[in-house]
């Protein structure tokens, strides 16, 4: 894993005064990150969120991602991978058509994840609002149809559940 996986992953976040929380339902998840944030040489802690929910949580020290800036290819890749295992999605119900999506809030965000795809050859769909009634600052594009198996190549995915169902249909 590098800083600049980590920061993408950071969207599944929050910031506190001294430490990134990284929260996913998804504990193999949780554990995979905890185990290469310490392999960058920091240290970060994972505990469970409360006891009823089914929610868990990697900490560690925002001195870890200070001074980082994504400047390479591979910085942009693995950001985007990142950000794919924090705000992206697969079809996983087999009655629904295949399809490769990411979705945010932040527009500038989601707009510079697209282009970059573009950048890298991948093909995407058009960043719409799937509702403006339901939530009128929620944007969203999908990877087409042509470019599944180069998006699956290039970018891929860390998440034990995505990059499964990525392999599976690819």
């Amino acid at each position: 894993m590098t800083k600049a996986y980590l920061l993408g992953a950071l969207h599944d976040g929050t910031v506190r005064k001294l430490t990134y929380r990284i929260c996913q339902k998804d504990q193999e998840y949780i554990k995979f990150l905890l185990k290469e944030i310490k392999n960058l040489g920091f240290n970060a802690w994972m505990y469970k969120e409360g006891e009823t929910r089914n929610l868990y949580v990697v900490e560690f020290s925002k001195s870890l991602l200070k001074d980082f800036v994504i400047e390479s290819i591979n910085d942009k890749i693995d950001y985007i991978r990142g950000y794919f295992d924090a705000e992206g999605g697969v079809s996983r119900d087999p009655k629904v058509r295949y399809y490769l999506y990411f979705a945010q809030k932040n527009f500038n965000e989601i707009e510079q994840i697209k282009i970059w795809l573009e950048q890298l050859g991948i093909k995407c769909g058009s960043i719409h609002n799937p509702s403006k009634i339901v939530d009128p600052n929620y944007w969203r594009f999908f990877i087409r149809v042509q470019s599944y198996e180069k998006f699956a190549q290039i970018i891929g995915s860390w998440h034990p559940i995505k990059s499964q169902y990525l392999r599976m249909k690819i």
